[in-house]
């Protein structure tokens, strides 16, 4: 069992207690970002929740490593976000791979005097990354997420940023798995009801079976090198099929 995961930095030095009320104001948060719809705008309402909430911070982020290789910049609060996440997918290097990768809390106090990622640093600071801290959010497959927060004053981040961001991260990644995991079952029940469509348009129409009407989906499918679900859209708002199943 990882033991790292939504753990202090090395940077911690104990020096915040009392997060009580905090942990209210957070869990209505975590209810108020439960009612979006769609996971994009569940990014967006975390993000900029983290900059209002969390000592220190100017700006934020989540970047998101698909494959264990590409960094995309998501819900970037502004310009240095994106030009700070785009430095460490040029680079392979930064404090939001650590936490993404490593499951742990990465803190950054001054840039000017880090030397953890020697490729990375000088750019984020010249982009205006002052200070920096990332915090591992969530982890689907290959997919990995992390919170990023810029202050753009040295020092900005102490062991009570710390210790909200941690506390902030733990009830924004239980909100987006909440979010996510209802449009996955909304996708999959809008899918299921297209494919019925089709298999009902078929079978009318050629006088079949669902199975044989399903068969043909299928064929359709692997001619066009389309998804199911799309060759039955078509099929349905449409009434065809690129390879003439219809």
């Amino acid at each position: 069992m990882d033991v790292t995961r939504g753990q202090p930095s090395a940077m911690d030095g104990g020096g915040s207690r009392g997060q009580d009320e905090l942990a209210t104001v957070f869990s209505e948060f975590a209810r108020s970002v439960q009612q979006h719809q769609d996971p994009q705008q569940t990014l967006v309402a975390i993000v900029q929740a983290a900059v209002t909430l969390i000592p220190g911070c100017d700006e934020g982020s989540i970047s998101v490593v698909l494959g264990r290789q590409k960094v995309s910049s998501e819900a970037a609060s502004g310009e240095l976000p994106r030009v700070v996440d785009a430095l460490q997918e040029r680079t392979g290097q930064g404090p939001c791979l650590d936490a993404a990768y490593k499951h742990r809390t990465v803190r950054v106090p001054d840039m000017a005097t880090e030397t953890r990622w020697p490729l990375f640093t000088a750019g984020a600071l010249a982009a205006g990354a002052a200070g920096m801290m990332s915090l591992q959010l969530y982890i689907e497959g290959d997919d990995l997420g992390a919170l990023n927060l810029f202050s753009r004053q040295a020092w900005a981040f102490d062991d009570e940023s710390e210790h909200i961001a941690l506390l902030f991260a733990a009830h924004a990644a239980l909100a987006y798995a909440a979010v996510e995991e209802r449009a996955r079952s909304t996708h999959s029940v809008v899918t299921r009801q297209l494919i019925g469509q089709a298999q009902g348009i078929l079978m009318e129409r050629h006088k079949i079976t669902a199975d044989q009407a399903f068969a043909l989906l299928v064929r359709a499918s692997q001619h066009t090198h389309t998804k199911l679900r799309d060759v039955a859209a078509q099929l349905v708002h449409s009434g065809d099929v690129a390879d003439g199943t219809s």
